[in-house]
């Protein structure tokens, strides 16, 4: 068995947008940030201008603790292009402000991760842009 590891040079980036590039920046600057509603206090995964919860335009940009559990998963053996390398492990995680991400597992061997496993968020450059992915905490 292989250590997962994160992706290399070459896979289809993100565009930023102008709602998405505080979220981005925190990445750039290790911090993983995520939108909080003032008004129901909401945890949001996905930026937006309203709540999705209680349509309030009370949205404020948070810093998560980066620490969450793995909440669903799936190996990838056959990616959607040839730049991927395999397998990789696409997760959903938990995070402990409660709010869900999706991204990759790395730092263990795919056969170890499980349902609720303890994950921390750790940040990985790819051609010049900032990536979250998630890997058990080190002690």
């Amino acid at each position: 068995m292989t250590i997962l590891r994160p992706q290399a040079s070459g896979i289809p980036l993100p565009a930023i947008t102008e709602l998405s590039r505080p979220y981005w920046d925190g990445c750039a600057r290790g911090r993983l940030l995520y939108q909080s509603c003032g008004s129901c206090g909401a945890a949001l995964s996905d930026p937006g201008y309203i709540c999705r919860w209680c349509h309030a335009r009370d949205l404020h940009w948070q810093e998560s603790s980066g620490s969450g559990t793995v909440y669903s998963w799936s190996t990838v053996w056959r990616p959607q292009t040839a730049a991927f390398r395999t397998p990789y492990v696409v997760s959903i995680i938990e995070l402990d402000e409660g709010f869900y991400l999706m991204s990759n597992v790395v730092g263990c061997q795919r056969d170890e991760i499980h349902l609720g496993m303890p994950v921390q968020v750790v940040f990985h450059e790819v051609d010049g842009f900032t990536l979250p992915y998630f890997a058990p905490p080190t002690v």
